[in-house]
C-alpha cells in the first residue's frame, strides 16, 4: 500500500489526519508531520524520515503538503532528491477532499504516481463558494467537476427498456444522517453510482433538508430525495435498465416498506442509527428501539443481509449478536 506523509506548517496536518479518519476510517502508513516554531529545517527532515522507516514499504510513498516553498515543501523535495525512489511523488495544497480522494484511491493502485494524478482534480473541485453565484467567472480551476445530467426519464416514453430494463442497485445503506462526508467520500469512491437516491417520506416533504442533501453530492454524482411510493415505481421502471444507484434510508422502517413495495436489495449495510430517548446502544454508531429491532429481523427475514459498520475500513459485526444485544439491553429497561 502506499504511504502517505502529511506535511503541514502548525498542526494542520494533525487535524486534517483526524478527520480523514473520522471519514474513512483508520488507516495505516500515515503519519502527519507537524512544523513548529522552535524547529529548524533539518529537524523537520528527520521526523519525516523517521516516519517514513516506520512505514510497512518504502518505494511508493506520497507527500501531502499545504504550501509550495515552505519549509515543510522544501524538506519533503530534498527527502525525494536525496533518499527517493521513482515512486516517491509530492502535491501540494493540502485540503481535507485530497486525502479522502488519496485514500480511496490507494486501495485500487500501488503507485504514488497514479493518486496524485487522480487526486488533482477532486482537490481543486473541493474548493467552492456559497452562494454560488460568488463563483461565477473565477475560472475553471475553482469550480467543482460538472455532474452528468440525469437521464430525462420524462422525456423518455413509458414501456422504453433501457439496459436490462432494471435499475442496478449497488449499494444500500441505513444511516440517520443519510448522505454526509463518509458517504459522500468513501462509499461513492467504491460503489461509483450514477446517482445516490435517498429514499424518505419526511425528507422527501422538507425543502431544507431536501435542498442541503442535493448540494452534498460528490462531483460527477447526481444526488435525489425521493419518497417510498417513488422508489417502488422506480425499482419497476424499465426507462431505468441503465442506472446505477446507491440507496440511502434514514430508518430501518423506510427500508421494510421498500422491500414490501418490490424493490429487490439483497443486502444491506447497517452505518448508522442515532441514539434517542428508548433506544439502546449497541455498537459505536448504531442505536435501537424495540419497533427497530422488530423492523429490522422483519428485513433479515424477507432474504435482507445485513452489513454492520461504519465505514468500510471497519471490521463487520454479526448482525444476530448486535441484534441480541439490543434485546438484551432493552430487556434491561423494563
Amino acid at each position: 500500500m502506499v504511504g502517505i506523509i502529511l506535511a503541514s506548517h502548525g498542526k494542520f496536518s494533525e487535524g486534517i489526519k483526524e478527520s480523514g479518519q473520522m471519514i474513512f476510517g483508520p488507516q495505516e502508513d500515515v503519519a502527519a508531520i507537524v512544523l513548529t516554531p522552535e524547529m529548524g529545517p533539518d529537524d523537520f527532515y528527520a521526523k519525516v524520515k523517521a516516519a517514513i522507516d516506520t512505514f510497512s514499504q518504502k518505494e511508493e510513498i506520497l507527500f501531502l503538503v499545504d504550501l509550495w516553498g515552505g519549509t515543510p515543501f522544501n524538506q519533503c523535495s530534498r527527502l525525494i532528491e536525496e533518499n527517493g525512489t521513482d515512486g516517491w511523488v509530492a502535491v501540494t495544497g493540502l485540503n481535507l477532499p485530497m486525502v479522502i480522494a488519496a485514500y480511496g484511491e490507494r486501495m485500487g493502485t500501488d503507485s504514488a504516481a497514479a493518486i496524485a494524478k487522480a487526486i488533482f482534480p477532486e482537490a481543486v473541485a473541493g474548493v467552492r463558494i456559497k452562494p454560488e453565484s460568488l463563483q461565477e467567472g473565477l475560472g475553471a480551476a475553482s469550480a467543482p467537476a460538472a455532474a452528468p445530467a440525469a437521464a430525462p426519464v420524462g422525456a423518455i416514453p413509458p414501456g422504453t427498456v433501457l439496459g436490462n430494463g432494471k435499475i442496478d442497485i449497488a449499494f444500500a445503506r441505513i444511516d440517520t444522517r443519510l448522505l454526509h462526508g463518509q458517504v459522500a467520500t468513501t462509499v461513492t469512491k467504491m460503489v461509483n453510482p450514477d446517482r445516490i437516491i435517498v429514499c424518505s417520506d419526511a425528507v422527501a416533504h422538507d425543502e431544507l433538508r431536501k435542498s442541503m442533501i442535493e448540494q452534498a453530492a460528490p462531483p460527477g454524482v447526481k444526488a435525489h430525495v425521493v419518497p417510498i411510493w417513488k422508489i417502488i415505481e422506480v425499482s419497476k421502471d424499465p426507462r431505468f435498465g441503465d442506472t446505477r444507484a446507491m440507496l440511502l434510508f434514514e430508518t430501518p422502517q423506510d427500508l421494510l416498506r421498500a422491500l414490501e413495495g418490490g424493490v429487490e436489495i439483497k443486502e444491506v449495510n447497517l452505518g448508522s442509527m442515532a441514539h434517542s430517548l428508548g433506544k439502546v446502544v449497541v455498537t459505536n454508531a448504531v442505536a435501537m428501539d424495540q419497533d427497530d429491532v422488530e423492523t429490522l429481523e422483519k428485513c433479515a427475514a424477507m432474504g435482507v443481509k445485513f452489513d454492520v459498520r461504519k465505514v468500510p475500513a471497519d471490521s463487520p459485526e454479526p448482525f444476530d449478536a448486535v441484534i441480541a444485544k439490543a434485546k438484551a439491553e432493552l430487556a434491561a429497561q423494563k
